[in-house]
């Protein structure tokens, strides 16, 4: 019975998928066009020159933790649904899936909280330098490379996995009309307290409605969100 009722809904999402909007789907052009590439390229150049000494020291620290990658790379779904590996400095011990899973069989409260979040507020992978950078939203940095190799911009939707995006509904074709995005809506009201539908929302909202000067306060807006470090974790 559950499995029937999970089917109609999987079949009713994708039969909304198709009839909404699908206009921005089939773009060949990613939002922003060649004017947000530019500004895109240009920030993330000078940043990872000016951050190259943060970067150099972050690397040291995670490594010297416990000896584990500097690096993680996750897939996920970029603009017109091209599949990406999306590069962060390591927060979790290197058996993070392994812990991952025998957490979520051991407590239904945090199985019921990954399901609706895909997060965790008390995460047993985390580890101790992990917990810092993600405080301190560190530990995205890395995908200042994504940005120049064309993967994300600056500015965008939060880069999601398969499994998350068809939590997006009807209004997938939007997050697949934009690369990803470093910061977006979403990290400036509120990250991870406010609500999966709002995220889908906002993200929708930034497509409909882009312009440079959207990123442009969207960018000034970050470093407010980042000293505040509001629903990071």
């Amino acid at each position: 019975m559950t499995m029937h009722m999970r089917d109609s809904a999987a079949s009713e999402s994708v039969l909304l998928i198709d009839n909404a909007d699908i206009d921005y789907l089939e773009s060949s052009r990613p939002v922003g066009g060649w004017c947000k590439r530019y500004f895109d390229v240009g920030c993330s150049a000078v940043a990872l020159v000016l951050f190259s000494p943060l970067f150099l020291m972050i690397s040291l620290l995670v490594k010297l933790s416990d000896g584990g990658p500097v690096f993680f790379r996750h897939q996920r779904i970029g603009c017109q649904s091209r599949h990406f590996p999306c590069f962060k400095f390591r927060t979790m011990r290197v058996d993070g899936d392994a812990i991952l899973k025998r957490h979520l069989l051991a407590s239904p409260d945090a199985a019921r909280e990954w399901s609706a979040t895909r997060k965790l507020k008390s995460d047993p992978r985390i580890t101790s330098v992990g917990a810092v950078l993600r405080q301190l939203s560190l530990d995205e940095l890395p995908q200042l490379i994504n940005i120049v190799r064309g993967e994300m911009s600056v500015v965008g939707p939060r880069p999601v996995v398969s499994e998350e995006l068809e939590m997006y509904g009807p209004h997938a074709p939007f997050y697949l009309r934009a690369r990803p995005g470093l910061t977006g809506a979403w990290q400036i009201s509120g990250r991870n307290d406010v609500s999966y539908d709002t995220r889908v929302a906002l993200d929708r909202s930034y497509v409909e409605n882009w312009s440079l000067w959207t990123d442009i306060l969207i960018i000034l807006k970050t470093i407010h969100a980042v000293i505040t470090s509001r629903g990071t974790y």
